[in-house]
């Protein structure tokens, strides 16, 4: 019975564990993929406005 519950927490803590790492990484990609949208963003308004300004 000691020996099972053992088990049991030690593949809990493992699945655990991943699925912190796979969030992790989500948000890694979420963040970067974030940054690029507002990067590009604020150069198409710096575009348009140079245009404007011609």
């Amino acid at each position: 019975m000691k020996n099972n519950l053992l088990l049991s927490v030690l593949a809990f803590l493992m699945i655990s564990l991943s699925a912190c790492e796979a969030i992790e990484g989500i948000f890694k990609v979420g963040l970067w993929t974030g940054i690029i949208i507002v990067v590009a963003i604020i150069a198409v308004i710096i575009w348009l406005v140079s245009r404007f300004r011609r």
